[in-house]
């Protein structure tokens, strides 16, 4: 059952040893919680996971390259049953959970390069640990199609992770779910890649990527960065290696 507790909200997000909220105190926040009660009736209390898609708002960049993020959060929210409903931090959200465990699902609307603006400011207002903010992001380093799973890393110069990094003190420590895309063939634009619709076969590729990937943010959410998400991104990796 998820439960909304009333707590002073914060303006940003500061991650040290563990978050603080040091800015200005301003009008209640909500703090997204769940239980489930024990035998022994002891409640257990579940950390909520702030599930992040990147890409660009609009129809016209609907079913490009760099919205298969945004893909991702719409089929999670599909098949957890997570409406996509409300409007706050500049982005689309929705609240719900996995199994037991609360989440906020989120398609940050001020464009990719912004998308930042909205991570920060969600973090702090549902009091989501760094370690429980996935990121989810096209990735042309993997072959289309491919998943990854990773508890932190780098910015590979993608302009939306650098804006994420940025609102969250520069920190670097949260998890990521990469969907490869491929390089541009030959001398192709990069931004024009990026802006370009799916091949035929590239798309089916992408909607079986899809529908592997939502289990496996399950298993992230209820389960973390354990043996089972090695053994899905060593079969991520040679999926298309014929022995």
């Amino acid at each position: 059952m998820l439960q909304a507790v009333s707590v002073p909200k914060s303006c940003s997000i500061s991650y040290s040893r563990i978050p603080s909220y040091q800015k200005p105190l301003v009008p209640t926040r909500l703090r997204v919680s769940a239980s489930l009660p024990e035998p022994n009736g002891v409640k257990v209390e579940y950390t909520p996971w702030l599930i992040v898609g990147l890409g660009n708002p609009g129809n016209k960049y609907h079913g490009t390259r760099h919205n298969v993020g945004f893909e991702m959060i719409d089929r999670v929210s599909e098949e957890e049953g997570i409406v996509l409903n409300t409007i706050q931090s500049k982005a689309l959200i929705g609240i719900g959970s996995i199994g037991e465990v609360p989440v906020v699902l989120a398609k940050p609307q001020a464009y990719m390069n912004f998308s930042g603006e909205s991570v920060g400011p969600l973090a702090a207002y549902y009091q989501v640990p760094l370690r429980h903010i996935l990121l989810v992001y096209d990735e042309m380093s993997l072959p289309n199609g491919v998943l990854r799973l990773q508890p932190k890393g780098g910015h590979g110069h993608h302009n939306g992770v650098k804006s994420v990094m940025e609102h969250l003190d520069g920190r670097r420590e949260f998890p990521r779910f990469c969907i490869g895309i491929g390089n541009p063939p030959g001398t192709m634009d990069m931004k024009a890649y990026l802006l370009q619709k799916f091949s035929d076969t590239e798309r089916k590729q992408v909607d079986a990527a899809l529908d592997q990937g939502v289990e496996a943010v399950r298993t992230v959410v209820l389960e973390g960065f354990g043996s089972r998400i090695s053994r899905f991104n060593i079969g991520q990796k040679y999926k298309y290696h014929k022995v």
